[in-house]
């Protein structure tokens, strides 16, 4: 009897481990359809939005925004950024995944792989298909002029004053630093709300927009060198909360007007300016005049380094301890990571059809000269 028994178990045990292996192998084929689905979509989209003519600009107006609408509404009732503990869940996830891969191999390698192609799916329909949409220039009918140097100083001479102007009107710590009006979270609605005013006058960017979110662990974002970060999963604007207060509203209304599809960054630095400046609120109209004049006059600079002095003498003292005060913060956290942070960011860019990698924030000046000449310079 003991003998007998002994072998029913064994054969019990040998049935059981044979249905665990075909219940595995199910789940590892549907896994891997999903998974060769999920890519032949991505790089179809992708392959229509680089070679069909009006296919991104389709996509972004109809689909993409329906999606804004809806993502905004579900992770906009967080008040925390909720694709920054997404992004640590997947990080313990992956970690722990590649443990776990020692001793299941195939079985979680299909997982990872499975995860890593719902990510490539999302980040596609969300942001890779809109770097191929129609700039925001053209839909808007914004004509991009030819300039000289006299303009562009001219430019940045109409930008020292205005920061100047501004620089008495918001609130400053003893130290003399320019600090924010509201909370950050009262400073966020204003955003919301600067961009909604824009989209009065550029109904390419009319709709509802949330409030910006801070990261909360904003040092991990300080060592990388970002102000901000737009998460393409979750559809939020994201700031870095511990930098300099005058690049905050400048931050929020950049990330927010990645929310309507405006991916390439020199758009989203004017869309900023545009937003701040159009403000009601000093602090907004400080921190949109403040970063266009660091634009400018960092373009004046590699110019003409005697009319970048000229320029820079008339700054107010109370503009200048800001911007010692911001060189500082970023100064404290320049290292290895925020080094790596820029060569990944640049090849991002430029894999993303941004040329000029990390430089296009800079040609943000173009637009900013165009917009002078436009509207102040025979004023």
């Amino acid at each position: 009897m003991i003998k007998k028994t002994k072998t029913a178990k064994v054969i019990k045990v040998a049935k059981v481990t044979k249905e665990s292996k075909t219940a595995k192998t199910i789940k590892v084929t549907k896994a891997a359809i999903i998974i060769i689905a999920l890519q032949l979509l991505s790089w179809t989209l992708l392959a229509c939005a680089w070679r069909v003519a009006g296919f991104s600009d389709w996509w972004a107006a109809h689909v993409f925004r329906w999606w804004t609408a809806v993502a905004g509404t579900v992770f906009g009732v967080f008040p925390f950024s909720v694709a920054e503990f997404v992004l640590y869940l997947l990080i313990i996830w992956a970690v722990g995944s590649l443990v776990l891969a020692v001793r299941h191999r195939h079985f979680q390698c299909v997982r990872f792989l499975l995860a890593a192609s719902v990510l490539w799916f999302l980040f596609v329909a969300c942001s890779g298909i809109n770097y191929q949409r129609t700039s925001f220039t053209d839909s808007a009918g914004i004509e991009m002029k030819e300039y000289t140097l006299t303009e562009l100083k001219e430019t940045c001479l109409w930008l020292t004053q205005k920061v100047n102007e501004y620089s008495v009107l918001v609130e400053r710590d003893e130290d003399g630093i320019m600090q924010l009006s509201l909370t950050q979270y009262g400073t966020g609605q204003l955003a919301a709300q600067a961009m909604e005013e824009l989209g009065d006058t550029y109904p390419l960017l009319s709709g509802s927009y949330p409030t910006p979110k801070p990261v909360t662990f904003s040092k991990i974002l300080s060592l990388l060198s970002l102000t901000g970060v737009y998460s393409p999963l979750t559809i939020e604007a994201n700031y870095n909360r511990e930098m300099t207060a005058y690049n905050i509203p400048y931050s929020m209304c950049h990330e927010l007007s990645h929310l309507w599809g405006f991916m390439q960054e020199q758009e989203a630095n004017f869309i900023a300016f545009l937003a701040c400046t159009g403000s009601e609120n000093a602090d907004f109209c400080y921190s949109g005049y403040m970063l266009a004049w660091i634009q400018c006059t960092n373009a004046l600079y590699d110019a003409s380094r005697a009319d970048f002095s000229e320029v820079r003498e008339l700054l107010s003292e109370k503009a200048q301890l800001d911007l010692t005060e911001n060189t500082a913060f970023w100064n404290t956290h320049e290292g290895v990571l925020s080094e790596v942070s820029d060569q990944v960011n640049d090849t991002y860019l430029k894999a993303n059809g941004q040329s000029d990698g990390v430089l296009s924030y800079e040609k943000a000046v173009d637009l900013l000269v165009s917009y002078w000449m436009e509207n102040y310079e025979d004023g």
